[in-house]
């Protein structure tokens, strides 16, 4: 029996075999165009027929596909990536069966232009707007030639995407550095060096080994003194998928970006980055080139000098005359502790994975009155895997929520909030969210367990501000539901739970040391507030130098880029101060862009932080756990997912448009002084 075809409510991974999503996901496919048909041949079309059908259409072909695409990113193998390959493509040409339907279009438009707009809910308006576009921006005008052209190029998009993916996650996993002799790991704490020796032996193999999964990598280019190893370790780092090998992604990022430019000019844009923002709140490549350019100018002055800082300050401990990409961890580190006084190992016993995540959720329950518990009778895709049955303070049912929180072979690097089941109401009944959180943390090791480094804290926190856009979400329809939002406002409910990271009142709850229960210093506090603006316009300018990276791809006709590096080099020297490196490339392990759905969209995440840092600045006004303004921001954001304009929805929670000076406020960058 395929378990995948009856009926279930939780993920019943347990008793799913490979071999059962192919054929799950293939039955899913013919039963949505069954639905399809059915609603295109509706005589009379309404928007219950037609549009509120479309939206209710393929329940159990989205819960099957969320769990299969979800396995191959976080317990991925040979078999299922195979499956991925083949399944692809049909699920391209499934998109373009519902979006190329003519006489589908045809009842949508009739809809659209005969509604009476003020007979619908504001949530139905924007459900009929979204659904007409779709169709427009999908190619439903297309002459029959065009439109067979666009499901060609969607099906190879979709084979490249997933290449590129399974390219960055072989060389990922292949590299492997194995120290013989403990003298050269000078630097590194005892935890680091014993997590290495321990997956040294978990492989069989003595000493103490190294990989590109990011706690591993972290460490050794960050505290390591061996200043060859970390030279080593980071160019492996950047030569991922660009070694032209059969892994190599530069002939696929080229692929991918003239299939995405043929896309864009055939439904009528001026550029694959026209295409993308007309349904952005940035609006065109315009704006966004202006924002980034415009903090271009500000930060990158500010970032010179910090990074004059530290060049004076390697120059005099080590007396090295050029800093190189290998050195920048190192020395922004060893100057933080000089100046700040501020030792990520001093503070990581304070931050116990265990202790962290509890203070996630005691802080999710005073400002939105959520309770969270662990059971243990939900099937898991893995041992690692946690989960959680959240309820509100009537103790209703709100969410089941996954955690998984350390690397593994099958794994991809960096971390993610995903769902395996949409909240949407249906017949008055409403569907709660099975939300899923996955990060790649430090493991534990022998007589310690997993110690975060701040930077993990916030990693933890940022994705959880994800977790509660889904868990929250109370909207009709599923396509409106959660983090199914306009895509640079997506960051906003992560970027802004970062910020309780920072303050006292917050780290009370969940910061004390894992052995003597202590409370976390107020003088340590006073340490991490003061260097939160450390190095503050450099990280700024790296973040800005890869979106407009990722515009630039995106920007124009690609016809004449031909080697990547090159192209890559020319947008990237005028924002950089470290000389680059021949043999590495950021754009082949560039996930986001190239596998993720980011492209021409990276801008997003500083787009979000304007938004963030001034809501932020509404909670500190008020108080950081006030119930009235985290009330309005549940009300207005969390909830209200992609329902309404997103700027209409941050008004009604702000009172206001947001304001750019609480970013550069808070990153201290319009300061004339570092």
């Amino acid at each position: 029996m395929n378990i995948l075809l009856s009926d279930f409510d939780y993920a019943p991974f347990n008793q799913i075999k490979n071999t059962d999503y192919l054929t799950s996901i293939r039955q899913g496919i013919k039963e949505l165009k069954f639905e399809i048909d059915t609603i295109s041949n509706n005589k009379k079309p309404t928007f219950k027929n037609t549009i509120e059908a479309l939206d209710y259409s393929g329940l159990k072909l989205d819960r099957i596909s969320s769990i299969f695409f979800n396995i191959n990113a976080a317990e991925t193998s040979k078999e299922i990536q195979d499956i991925a390959v083949t399944i692809s493509p049909e699920l391209s040409e499934l998109k373009n069966y519902i979006l190329l339907n003519y006489r589908l279009y045809e009842n949508v438009k009739s809809i659209y232009d005969l509604t009476d707009r003020n007979s619908l809910s504001n949530e139905e308006n924007t459900l009929l707007k979204n659904t007409y576009k779709s169709f427009l921006r999908n190619g439903a005008n297309l002459s029959n030639k065009d439109k067979s052209k666009l499901r060609e190029l969607d099906i190879m998009l979709g084979k490249l995407s997933l290449k590129f993916g399974q390219n960055l996650l072989k060389e990922t996993n292949e590299y492997e550095l194995l120290i013989s002799d403990e003298k050269k790991l000078d630097g590194l704490s005892h935890d680091h060096k014993e997590a290495a020796k321990m997956l040294a032996k978990s492989k069989n193999k003595k000493g103490w080994l190294f990989t590109l999964d990011y706690p591993s990598f972290s460490a050794l280019i960050t505290y390591c003194k061996n200043r060859s190893l970390r030279k080593e370790i980071t160019i492996a780092f950047g030569q991922r998928a660009f070694k032209n090998n059969e892994s190599d992604n530069q002939k696929v990022i080229l692929e991918i970006i003239n299939l995405r430019y043929q896309k864009a000019i055939l439904l009528g844009y001026e550029s694959y980055s026209e295409y993308v923002l007309e349904e952005r709140m940035a609006k065109n490549t315009k704006n966004v080139m202006n924002f980034l350019e415009g903090l271009v100018e500000k930060v990158k002055p500010v970032a010179r000098k910090e990074f004059k800082v530290l060049e004076n300050y390697a120059k005099s401990i080590d007396n090295i005359d050029n800093l190189e990409k290998w050195d920048i961890s190192f020395y922004t580190e060893m100057y933080k502790k000089h100046k700040y006084d501020v030792d990520q190992e001093k503070l990581k016993p304070y931050f116990s994975l265990a202790n962290v995540l509890n203070g996630v959720f005691e802080i999710s329950n005073k400002l939105y009155g959520l309770k969270f518990k662990k059971i243990s009778d939900v099937d898991t895709y893995n041992n690692e895997v946690n989960t959680y049955e959240v309820k509100d303070e009537k103790n209703n049912f709100v969410a089941l929520l996954y955690t998984d929180f350390h690397p593994r072979e099958g794994k991809r690097g960096g971390a993610w909030m995903t769902s395996y089941k949409s909240q949407y109401i249906l017949k008055k009944n409403n569907q709660r969210p099975h939300i899923s959180i996955v990060c790649n943390f430090t493991r534990p090791i022998k007589e310690k367990p997993s110690l975060l480094t701040f930077n993990e804290v916030t990693t933890l926190f940022h994705e959880f501000g994800h977790a509660l856009h889904g868990i929250l979400a109370n909207t009709k329809f599923k396509s409106l539901s959660g983090t199914n939002v306009l895509w640079d406002f997506v960051e906003l409910p992560s970027q802004i739970f970062e910020n309780w990271c920072y303050e006292e009142e917050a780290l009370n709850l969940f910061a004390f040391h894992y052995k003597t229960k202590e409370i976390i210093p107020t003088e340590l506090i006073k340490k991490i507030k003061k260097s939160a603006n450390y190095n503050q316009a450099s990280q700024t300018l790296r973040q800005l130098s890869f979106a407009i990276l990722d515009m630039n791809w995106h920007n124009i006709n690609p016809i004449k880029i031909k080697n990547v590096k090159d192209f890559e080099i020319n947008i990237l020297k005028k924002l950089t101060f470290i000389k680059d490196l021949d043999k590495t490339c950021i754009s082949t392990s560039f996930s986001h862009i190239f596998q993720g759905g980011y492209s021409a969209g990276y801008y997003s995440y500083k787009w979000a932080e304007v938004l963030d840092a001034d809501a932020f600045e509404y909670f500190k006004e008020k108080g950081i756990f006030n119930k009235s303004i985290a009330s309005k921001f549940k009300n207005n954001i969390l909830s209200k997912g992609g329902t309404e304009n997103p700027m209409d929805l941050y008004i009604k929670f702000r009172g206001r448009k947001p304001s750019i000076n609480a970013l550069l406020n808070r990153a201290g960058i319009s300061l004339k002084s570092i």
